[in-house]
Parts: structure tokens; C-alpha cells; sequence
């Protein structure tokens, strides 16, 4: 069927921006993106319009609706105008729409739908009139997070969906999309089209182009770099081009020429103090600029992106640079925050915050160099972009007080935020007992500027939140505030000689505590840290509770190991409805399970295809009599076999969204920190029980996890042990998976649960980096190589310090210093019980001092820090760790060993011995001083 072209309205695309400005270098960050213009819409003759509507504060928008529910089997398509490719490999596709819930709608059951579809097709021409429906090729299907009703309209609340979509088109100039409606009642607020680039950077006194970015969203494009002026090649400079627009893994660079010196990044003279005047003479002949130097025209291409009270602007350098290379911007207006900076900007792209909502702005990029003193009109070498800022939730709310405090009441009053971007509708006070976290809180709600807060208990501590609500959502709640309620005053215990007496004996009791644990600390310590490793490593089998697998080929006949783990099946009972992947012996199918006396389930099934060999069957059934040994809620559960007819089938439980590193690849940073911290712990929990039960699995990546309907992740594919036994080493090094291999396993096939720690570092890396492939496009002897001279891979965008030291400390080269599955969960754990401290920081930032001295003398334990001793010693990451266990005084400390430390996610081996010996020496010191106290005040007799 051709598609009937109608001309349309014309939407042009602009490039979407980077949502957060602030990010740090070294991390995983979005890239550059430029626009592309989309065409004209064109529709057939079929149900899409053309229509203006009012939104929610009365401005026209033009939109496309349909809304032909009343009818099944609708497929009415809208198609964009030819839109050239401009060398991108890879476009990204935004839509703004809304969307009507089928059940407000009466009498549609069946035939209403709340999805459509986007299809794209590549063409060199860009007068096709006619393209059939048969030669796009499809996108995705596009569902709404939001969909409206009835009340909705009435209320004027427009629910927007923004989704974005991407797509390979490496084959054509250009390309059209379409969206086809299946029967829906929707309508296209805006679509935007763009693509990534890598900008024009210096490294290493090499110049990369802007470069845009490769055809995989995990795909690196290599960039030879050519020296800047008056420098040469040291070695052969080149960067990578990531998918994200980062420039990544520069290598070699360039050094300057005689008679040069770097300085900032900048090539510069040397200027020596004795010079001849033919020197003099030649010198000034050499540096006269060819060209006389004028200002730099304007800036080219200044775009915009509005995000609420934020934009970020970009522009091109100018056309004309006046024979220099010493060109900065400068922004304009002033009053707001400009990031990095507002004036001389090296780069061509900032990032302006703390506008105001709902507000008219007018931007100037103006473009200097050297010689611009005394050029002042502005107009020739600037450029300038107007534009309005959308509506934003409030700030946060600040000058929380406190008034009237009773032994069950308090009355709270606060001020109104900073920016309210709009009208106040109401306040939402958030208070819980400070004890007990946020685990148990409850919820007030106010339209004025105080609360009085009844049902407290007595002498306790509350926290308590306060967030402001407009039109545009909840802002974020206030910094915490905390405070007491009151109780009848405490009596005193006896007079004041008993509590002398008393006081006397507390402090005898500490000296006698502290020279008892220094003495036992002393002569067990040595043993405790040689133990505590192989400790760990033996507690599985010293537990008799924990079953042991048992490997599959140690069996004569490979039936009989199927038989003994694995439940067989009736084929009658298997109902395969479609075919959803291939594998390595055959088709992978989903189905329908059903038993009798047992409920209809959905499964996956592997089947073994026709023409196998022996070794093929023994191959693919082993996979099954591994699996059947394990039963926990995070490893994929077998639910059973084919193997007295063909095809030989595997049944196991159907995990809705498929393989983990494509599911993140999809919902690319739709998850807060904390869910994927969730994710982690289920991986990690299943990885526990396999070995515990002495299974190495081999092949731990983010492809073997698969994700149910419930986000629940279980750990999959059990059949790289068979793979890598009897190998020969050419088929070894090809079979085996590198990037997520440790290193003694490449080298000498040495796989323990070590060598999985080292897996699953790589798999914490995939989860936050959204699935994005490690190492990128490096081959795999430069990953071997990278590692093997110490390099590991950067924290992803956005990722806790907290969460990639746990990556370092799986990816140690020596696998005895690793830590073992069962401290990555408890590790995990505290994290998720106490996430606003230990998931918040992203960076460290607070200076260490150079030398911290132990204070001695009887007033030790009450000026002493754990904060300024851990910065001493250079262990300041391990203080949220310390803290949240409890070790929050000298005194505590006093009885910690190795184990703890294990326990409570301390598990490098080099810091527990740095950590201890401090701890050793300064109760050694202290000691010291009481025993020298307590001679001098010895009477002799």
C-alpha cells in the first residue's frame, strides 16, 4: 500500500541538551549533540490532524491528533519529510505527546490501544512521494508513562510523555520516520531529531576534530590527533570517540620544539636573559605575524535548550578568527549563574541556572581576542538568542523553627523558598524518630507557612522536611531539622561523695579496659589478620547446612545426571507460541507450561536442533543438570526437560525483560541509584549461594543476567564451564569472554570465586553505566594489556565513590584480596539501609590534612577524632563506613580486628593493616604516658 502524501506543517528540530551541566571529568557524561531539521508531516488519507489546542496556561500549540477508537484494526500513518543524515551513524528521536486512558473511554473494549508505533526508512533521495508502509522498518512501539481522562480535560491537565528513541541509519543521506496509530487517542506535541559529536579538544598538545559519535551505542570511533604549532610527535596521538560524546583512552601526544616550553596547555616562548642582537633581530622576524590581526567575527550558530529555570547555549567558533588563535566568549546577561564560567570561555558551549520560571531571556555570546581592546560594537562580533524558561517546581525551603515545645507537641515555622517559581498551593512536613532512620515516617500536609505537630513521643529526637507544591510538582524537601521533645527533668543519683566515688570507679574501670585490650590486641593481632582470609574462604565448608554441586561429567551416561537433577517433561504439556532468540544448539522459544494440578505458566524453551552429535546432546543437557542443583529466588529456575523425544528441550521460568545489559541499554537512566543498588544486591546474593555451594560460574556478565516482570535480576547461562575444561589454547583464548575474565584466569585458566569477584566488578560497572559495553571498543589484547599496566575502568556518570571503590576492591590483582561474595552482600546491605550517606557523594572533596600528631594525656578519648585520624592516615573513604557501623569514638575502636572490618566492607588487606597499626600505635602511646603516670605517683615504701 503507497502512502498519499498531504502537505503539512514544518518542524524543525533543535539539539537536545545535557540535563545535568555539573558533571566531573574521568566519569561517564552525555556528549555534544547536534540538531537536524525535520521536514514536513505528510499523512494519508486516514485519521491524523492537524490541530490547535490551548495548553494548560492557554498559549496555542499546534499538534497532530487521532483518536479513531471506536473502530478495530486502525493503522493510520504520519510520515516526517526527507531528513539529510549530515554524517550522523546513529540519530536520536524525542517525542513530546499525549495520550487518553482506553478505560475513560465508554463502549471501546478491544479495540482502544494506549501504544503506537516509530518506523524510519533510509533513502538518498529526497523526493520519494510514494513509500510503502511494507519498507519501514520499525523503531519501537511507544507506550505513556501518563495517560489522561475525562476529568483531566476538564481540569485543563495536560499529562506530557517524553520519550526518546534511537536508531543506527549509516546506509543512506538521509531517512523519513513515520508513526503509525494502531487505535489510540493521541496527540504529537513535538518530535525532535538529533545526533552525538565528540568536540574539537586539545590533549596532550594534540588537536582532535569534533568527531560525531560511532553507529553502536557501545561502539568507539578511533580520532588520530595532529600537534598544535610548534610541537612534533613524541608518539602517535589518538583519543577514542565514546557513544555518549565523551573522548575517551587518550593515547601518546606530542612535545614541544626547541626553544619552546608548555605552560597551561599554551606553547610558549623561552626566554633566555643573553641574547645577540642577530638572535634579537631573528626572533622578532620569526613571530611577525604574516597576516594582520583584526577581532574574531561573531559566533555561528548559536542554539538554545531549556530545561524548567536552567538553558544551556552552544555555538560554533566564528567564520573569520582575525589571523589568531587566542579567542574566549563571554556571555551575557548577568545576575544568574553561568557554568563554568561567564566570560573567557575557551569552549563553546555553557550552562546559565537560577533563572526565573516563566520568564523572558535574552542571551549574547560575544567572541574576543588579543587585538578586540577598542572594538567595542559588540554587534559585529556577537550573537544573540531569545527565549523563555518553562515552569519549575519550587527550591527547598529553609529557616526552619521550632516554638512551643511540649512532651508531645511542637509547632514548626518556615519561610518561604528562595524561588517559588510560581504559586504556593501547599507545604508537605515530613517528620520520623531519628533512630529510626527514614524506615518509618509520616506525612502532613498545610497551605500556610506552619504545622503543629501532635502524637510525639517523650524525650525523643524527630527530624523533619519541609517541601513546598505549585502547579508544576513538589520541589525537594529541606536540609533536615532536628529536635528534642521535652520530659520531667532526670533525679541525680545519690550525693555528690557518691558520685565521686562513682566517677573514680568508671575511670579505673577504662584504664584497666584499655591496658586489657591492648594486650590482647597485641598478641592476637598477627594471627587474626593471617586467618582471617583463609577463614572466610573455609566458612562454607565448615558449615554442614550448604549442599555442594556436583559436576554433571563426572557421570558415565549424561542421562543420568539429567534424570537425577532435572524433572522430565511431557512435550503434550509444552505449548511454544513464538520464537524469541537463537542459541548456540538451536531456537530459543517462549510458551505456555501446563501441568496437571499445577497452574498455567509461562516459560522459555531451548530446544536442541536437528542433525546433533553426541557431544552436542552431552553439551546442551549438561546446562540442565547444572541448573536443576540450584534453587534460590536469583538463579533462573529449571522447571524441567525434554529428552524421550525430539527436539530435546530445556524448560526453565520466563523472565519478562530479557538480558540485563539490553534492558538497561533501553531504559537508559530512567532508575534512581538506589534500584540499581537493588539489582546489584540480587546478583550478588545469587552469586553467594553458587558459591557456597563451591560452583564457579565463568561467564558473570550483564548478558547472563536476566530481568523478570518485577525487576527481580537472576543469575543465567551455566555453560561456559564444559566449554573452557578441555580447550585447546587457541579455541580457549577465543571462547573465553576477556573483558570480564581476571587476569590469572587468562593467563594460567585459574577460575576460583575470586576470578568471579572480578566478574561481577565489571557487571556493578555495566548496571550503572546503563549497559554500556566495557572497555568500549578496545580489542581484547589492548584490554590485557590496559590491565596488566594497571588500568581500570572509570566510575560511570553519577556513580557513588562508595560503589566504584567496591569495583576496585573486586578488581585487585591478587585474588586473595578481593573480597568474597558474602561482604559484597553485607556491604551492599548497608548500603540500602542507609542510602542517604553512603549513595550521595559522587566525589571527594574535603582536603586531608598533611600530619595529624595523637594527642596523649588523661584527656585522650574526649579530643580525639575518628575523622581527623582516618584523614591522618589517609583512610578517609572508610569514615560513612565507620560510621554507619557504630565506630564513631576512639573508644569504640578499641576492640575492633580484621574481621570487623571484613564484616563491614574494609576488605583490602593493605588498608585493614594500615588501619590497625594506627590504631596499635597511638593505645600504645597512650599506654605509655598512663604507666609513666602512674610511677611518678607510686609512694615508696
Amino acid at each position: 500500500m503507497a502512502l498519499d502524501l498531504r502537505l503539512s506543517q514544518v518542524r524543525t528540530g533543535v539539539a537536545a541538551m545535557r540535563q545535568n551541566c555539573n558533571y566531573q571529568l574521568g566519569t561517564t557524561k552525555l556528549g555534544r549533540k547536534r540538531g537536524l531539521i525535520i521536514g514536513m508531516f505528510v499523512c494519508v488519507c486516514c485519521q491524523w490532524e492537524e490541530v490547535s489546542i490551548m495548553d494548560e496556561k492557554n498559549i496555542p500549540i499546534r499538534t497532530y491528533q487521532v483518536c479513531n477508537v471506536m473502530e478495530p484494526s486502525q493503522s493510520n500513518w504520519l510520515r516526517t519529510d526527507w531528513i539529510p543524515r549530515s554524517g550522523a551513524q546513529r540519530i536520536y528521536v524525542e517525542i513530546k505527546f499525549t495520550l487518553r486512558d482506553c478505560n475513560s473511554l465508554p463502549g471501546v473494549t478491544g479495540t482502544c490501544k494506549e501504544t503506537f508505533n516509530l518506523y524510519y526508512y533510509e533513502s538518498n533521495n529526497d523526493r520519494e512521494h510514494y513509500i510503502r508502509e511494507s519498507n519501514f522498518l520499525k523503531i519501537d512501539t511507544v507506550a505513556a508513562d501518563e495517560s489522561f481522562t475525562q476529568v483531566d480535560i476538564g481540569d485543563r491537565i495536560m499529562k506530557l510523555n517524553t520519550e526518546v528513541r534511537n536508531v543506527k541509519v549509516t546506509t543512506r543521506k538521509g531517512f523519513y520516520l513515520a508513526f503509525q496509530d494502531v487505535g489510540a487517542c493521541i496527540a504529537l506535541i513535538s518530535v525532535r531529531v538529533f545526533y552525538k559529536t565528540c568536540p574539537l579538544s586539545i590533549r596532550n598538545l594534540a588537536t582532535f576534530p569534533d568527531t560525531n559519535t560511532g553507529a553502536d551505542t557501545s561502539s568507539l570511533v578511533e580520532v588520530r590527533g595532529s600537534c598544535v604549532n610548534q610541537s612534533e610527535e613524541r608518539e602517535e596521538p589518538k583519543m577514542y570517540c565514546g557513544a555518549d560524546g565523551e573522548w575517551l583512552v587518550p593515547i601518546g601526544g606530542c612535545v614541544c620544539n626547541p626553544g619552546y616550553e608548555e605552560k597551561g596547555g599554551v606553547i610558549k616562548f623561552i626566554y633566555i636573559a643573553l641574547l645577540t642582537s642577530a638572535d634579537i633581530s631573528k626572533c622578532c622576524t620569526e613571530t611577525q605575524p604574516k597576516t594582520p590581526n583584526k577581532p574574531p567575527s561573531a559566533p555561528q550558530q548559536l542554539i538554545s535548550e531549556v530545561n524548567e529555570t536552567s538553558v544551556v547555549l552552544e555555538w560554533s567558533a566564528p567564520l573569520r578568527l582575525g589571523g589568531r588563535t587566542d579567542i574566549r566568549y563571554s556571555s551575557y546577561p548577568g545576575n544568574v549563574l553561568f557554568s563554568p564560567q561567564q566570560s573567557g570561555l575557551g569552549a563553546t558551549r555553557v550552562c546559565v541556572s537560577e533563572l526565573q520560571a516563566h520568564t523572558r531571556y535574552t542571551f549574547t555570546i560575544g567572541a574576543r581576542n588579543g587585538v578586540s581592546q577598542g572594538h567595542t560594537a559588540r554587534a559585529r562580533e556577537s550573537v544573540s538568542v531569545t527565549l523563555t524558561t518553562n515552569q519549575a517546581a519550587p527550591s527547598p525551603v529553609t529557616s526552619i523553627q521550632a516554638s512551643d515545645v511540649t512532651r508531645h507537641d511542637v509547632s514548626l515555622a518556615w519561610q518561604q523558598p528562595d524561588r517559588a517559581n510560581g504559586v504556593i498551593l501547599e507545604y508537605e512536613v515530613k517528620y520520623y524518630e531519628k533512630n529510626q532512620k527514614e524506615r518509618s515516617y509520616r506525612i502532613m500536609k498545610t497551605a500556610s507557612r506552619s504545622a503543629d505537630i501532635t502524637g510525639l513521643n517523650p524525650l525523643t529526637v524527630y527530624v523533619f522536611h519541609v517541601r513546598a507544591r505549585t502547579a508544576a510538582g513538589y520541589g525537594e524537601f529541606s536540609a533536615p531539622f532536628e529536635f528534642s521533645t521535652n520530659s520531667d527533668p532526670l533525679p541525680l543519683i545519690g550525693n555528690a561523695a557518691n558520685s565521686t566515688l562513682l566517677l573514680l570507679s568508671i575511670s579505673g574501670g577504662v584504664v584497666l579496659l584499655l591496658i586489657s585490650t591492648t594486650v590482647f590486641i597485641i598478641s592476637h593481632r598477627r594471627g587474626q589478620y593471617s586467618k582471617a582470609k583463609q577463614d572466610l574462604e573455609e566458612e562454607k565448608h565448615l558449615n554442614p547446612g550448604v549442599r555442594i554441586y556436583v559436576d554433571p561429567f563426572t557421570y558415565e551416561d549424561p542421562d543420568q545426571a539429567v534424570h537425577e537433577f532435572a524433572k522430565e517433561i511431557d512435550a503434550s504439556n509444552i505449548h511454544i507460541e513464538k520464537v524469541i532468540g537463537i542459541g548456540e544448539f538451536g531456537e530459543v522459544c517462549s510458551g505456555c507450561l501446563r501441568l496437571q494440578g499445577k497452574r498455567e505458566i509461562y516459560v522459555a524453551i531451548k530446544s536442541l536442533k536437528a542433525g546433533y552429535t553426541d557431544k552436542q546432546r552431552r553439551d546442551f543437557l549438561s546446562e540442565a543438570s547444572i541448573m536443576g542443583q540450584f534453587d534460590h529466588p536469583n538463579i533462573i529456575r529449571l522447571e524441567g526437560v525434554v529428552t524421550r523425544c525430539k527436539p530435546v528441550m530445556i524448560i526453565t521460568e520466563y523472565m519478562e525483560n530479557g538480558s540485563l545489559n539490553t534492558f538497561l541499554r533501553k531504559h537508559d537512566g530512567q532508575f534512581t541509584v538506589i534500584q540499581l543498588v537493588g539489582m546489584l544486591r540480587g546478583i550478588v546474593s545469587g552469586m553467594k549461594y553458587l558459591s557456597d555451594m563451591s560452583y564457579v560460574h565463568r561467564d558473570l556478565a550483564a548478558r547472563n543476567i536476566l530481568v523478570n516482570s518485577n525487576l527481580v535480576c537472576k543469575v543465567s547461562d551455566f555453560g561456559l564451564s564444559r566449554v573452557l575444561e578441555d580447550e585447546s589454547e587457541a579455541a580457549y583464548t577465543t571462547q573465553i569472554p576477556i573483558r570480564w575474565t581476571a587476569p590469572e584466569a587468562i593467563a594460567y585458566r585459574k577460575f576460583t570465586p575470586a576470578s568471579d569477584t572480578w566478574s561481577y566488578g565489571v557487571v556493578m560497572w555495566e548496571v550503572m553505566s546503563y549497559g554500556e559495553r566495557p572497555y568500549w571498543d578496545m580489542s581484547n589484547q589492548d584490554v590485557i594489556k590496559a590491565i596488566d599496566e594497571g588500568y581500570r575502568l572509570p566510575p560511570p556518570m553519577d556513580c557513588p565513590v562508595c560503589l566504584h571503590q567496591l569495583m576496585l576492591d573486586c578488581w585487585q590483582r591478587d585474588r586473595i584480596h578481593r573480597p568474597s561474595f558474602t561482604q559484597i552482600l553485607n556491604i551492599l546491605d548497608k548500603l540500602i539501609r542507609n542510602p542517604t550517606t553512603t549513595l550521595r557523594r559522587t566525589g571527594g572533596e574535603r582536603p586531608v590534612p598533611t600530619l595529624l600528631e595523637p594527642v596523649g594525656g588523661p584527656e585522650f578519648v574526649s579530643v580525639w577524632s575518628v575523622e581527623y585520624w582516618l584523614q591522618a592516615i589517609g583512610m578517609d573513604m572508610y569514615r560513612d563506613t565507620l560510621t554507619a557501623a557504630g565506630y564513631t569514638s576512639p573508644d569504640s575502636l578499641l576492640t575492633l580486628t580484621q574481621q570487623d572490618m571484613a564484616s563491614i566492607g574494609i576488605v583490602t588487606p593493605s588498608h585493614q593493616d594500615q588501619i590497625l597499626a594506627s590504631v596499635q600505635q597511638v593505645l600504645l602511646s597512650h599506654m605509655q604516658q598512663i604507666e609513666e603516670q602512674m610511677q611518678d605517683s607510686m609512694v615508696p615504701v
